[in-house]
């Protein structure tokens, strides 16, 4: 499902509000959801999962063409735990 088919379902479930209405509703939890893991806090959809931001240790690489060691320095990254409601859904 993308972003379009998003607003489309909520514009037919939402019969009152226009389609563009609807666009800036999805984009404004988007932004808010960045922001939230921009920030380093933790967001829980009951019934659908959590999103977290983890830090991935600093560590050494090497450069597949010539071989030589890369530093690879720290860094964040979104993770998605998935709820146990969704999971059973997914595995029925």
């Amino acid at each position: 499902m993308t972003k379009s088919d998003l607003v489309e379902k909520l514009s037919e479930s939402l019969t009152n509000l226009t389609k563009k209405e609807c666009e800036v509703i999805v984009d404004t939890v988007f932004l808010n959801m960045k922001d939230a893991l921009h920030r380093g806090e933790k967001i829980e959809i009951r019934g659908f999962g959590s999103f977290t931001v983890r830090t991935r240790r600093a560590k050494e690489g090497r450069n597949p063409k010539t071989g030589e060691k890369v530093a690879i320095p720290e860094k964040r990254i979104p993770f998605f735990k998935v709820g146990k409601e969704l999971r059973e859904m997914v595995n029925a």
